[in-house]
């Protein structure tokens, strides 16, 4: 509880004793005296214990974002390897006489030489004389049933097979035919240079007078295989076709 009173100084002044409030007894001196004065204690808590608040701490502030690193160089593309060498292409068949280059005779019909060739008639077609050209490449060739069928070159030649070949060098068909196929082929009936007579049996060519044939029938000699010889009187039995304009 509070005091109230003093007691004297060691240099004759008194000292009182001034009452707590809520903590420590301060000292108080009279006026005049020379004592020192007291220390002050110190303030009591009011109304109970002071708390202590710490302080937050501080928030560190962001670190910075580091720098993006640099992508790494893309790689070299490998090299394409080296191609395969083209394989060496096939060597072309031989085919018909490409031009009339042979001697001509004057006029609009062939002629039979002695050595059984023909000579196409001046007047005549380039396809004309082509086609007597290539006709030409055939004397003296043996009778081959089927020869000319599958390739227009062939050992021997039947004959459509020879017809074929003669057509050929005029650049009048593309690929060979036997004697059925050649009932369809071209346009009915005679034509004014060439006339192709045929049967399921045999076929045969009057090309400009003269006729292409590998029978014997009118054949002086009496010689098969693929020949030139005279026209025949009749045409009975054969269907005759005629390619376009010729």
């Amino acid at each position: 509880m509070p005091h109230h009173g003093g007691s004297a100084t060691p240099n004759g002044g008194a000292v009182f004793f001034s009452g707590t409030s809520g903590g420590a007894t301060a000292f108080q001196t009279l006026e005049g005296s020379t004592g020192r004065s007291g220390p002050s204690g110190p303030s009591g808590p009011t109304g109970g214990a002071t708390a202590f608040t710490t302080p937050s701490g501080v928030t560190g502030s962001t670190g910075a974002t580091g720098a993006t690193g640099s992508s790494g160089p893309t790689g070299a593309t490998g090299s394409t390897g080296a191609s395969g060498s083209t394989g060496t292409s096939g060597s072309t068949g031989t085919t018909g006489s490409t031009g009339a280059t042979g001697p001509t005779t004057p006029g609009s019909l062939a002629r039979i030489l002695a050595s059984g060739l023909a000579v196409a008639p001046a007047n005549a077609p380039a396809a004309v004389r082509e086609a007597i050209d290539a006709g030409n490449q055939l004397i003296g060739k043996p009778y081959v049933y089927g020869g000319g069928h599958q390739s227009f070159i062939s050992a021997g030649y039947d004959c459509s097979g020879a017809v074929s070949f003669a057509l050929h060098g005029g650049g009048l068909l593309a690929s060979p035919l036997d004697s059925t196929d050649f009932e369809t082929w071209g346009v009915a009936g005679g034509g004014t240079w060439i006339t192709i007579y045929t049967n399921p049996a045999h076929a045969f060519m009057d090309i400009a007078g003269i006729r292409l044939d590998t029978s014997t029938a009118g054949d002086p000699d009496g010689k098969s295989g693929p020949r030139w010889r005279p026209l025949l009187r009749s045409d009975a039995g054969f269907a005759a076709r005629h390619p376009q304009g010729l």
